[in-house]
């Protein structure tokens, strides 16, 4: 069962998660209620990306099914085996609710043996962004160098998602136009550097996520992650920027609609 916050703060629903992966079986037991719930709880836009052509088909399914929700669809870099051709993704480009191509990226963490094959797929989505004028969801994992190397050279629209390198490399991610994603990581004490770069970061440029089931803030660390529990990151952020947790909420949802152009 999702974990809540034990009162929702909010009056109205300020939350807006840019990142969450609501397909995930975790939440099949939530899934006739899942984002009424979340709705109640302060929840007022969600993007759920995919990872390949099932994920992607499942995340325009919850997007149509809920006036919340949106969906970003794309070939994740560990999952580029499956079979899913970039092909496939444009097919889901024309969905209504469709609104970002993501999650794609490189990941040298978990799969270190295909990074060419990596860098292949990430480029031809971006390519796809381009032709689509999408934002894109971008994942970087131990992969910073060609990360930021290949987003120099095709420029795209869209997020960095749960931000992980330098100061450096974030001020050159903002001078590209891009945003950041920030999770429930900034709560955690082992995060060392992020604190550091969020202070610092352009607020129009902020947008939070859970990355849903995955990465819930302190106290909840290790629970199954929702979005209702972005409050915490929030509540952590306005912390360490000195402003409220109010305004952390309304930036970066105005940043998330601009993004992904919702109205």
């Amino acid at each position: 069962m999702m974990e809540y916050i034990n009162e929702c703060p909010l009056k109205e629903p300020l939350i807006f998660d840019s990142h969450a992966h609501y397909e995930d079986n975790r939440f099949d037991e939530e899934r006739d209620n899942l984002f009424e719930n979340l709705k109640n709880h302060g929840v007022g836009g969600i993007i759920t990306c995919g990872c390949d052509k099932e994920s992607s088909l499942a995340a325009l399914k919850m997007a149509e099914e809920s006036d919340i929700v949106y969906a970003a669809v794309g070939i994740h870099p560990c999952n580029i085996d499956r079979g899913t051709t970039v092909s496939d993704i444009e097919k889901l480009l024309n969905f209504e609710k469709c609104v970002a191509i993501g999650e794609i990226g490189l990941d040298y963490y978990w799969v270190q043996n295909n990074k060419e094959e990596q860098k292949e797929i990430f480029i031809s989505q971006l390519e796809l962004a381009k032709k689509y004028d999408l934002p894109v969801s971008v994942h970087d994992r131990d992969a910073h160098a060609d990360t930021l190397e290949i987003l120099k050279k095709y420029k795209p629209k869209g997020v960095v998602h749960s931000f992980s390198g330098s100061m450096e490399m974030a001020e050159e991610i903002i001078n590209l136009g891009l945003y950041i994603g920030v999770g429930g990581v900034i709560t955690f004490k082992n995060a060392k550097k992020l604190p550091d770069i969020v202070k610092n970061l352009p607020e129009d440029k902020i947008l939070l996520e859970t990355d849903a089931p995955y990465l819930s803030p302190v106290p909840f660390r290790g629970k199954t992650n929702n979005s209702a529990l972005i409050y915490l990151t929030a509540e952590k952020i306005a912390e360490i920027r000195n402003t409220t947790t109010e305004h952390i909420l309304k930036t970066t949802n105005q940043n998330a609609k601009a993004l992904f152009g919702i109205n």
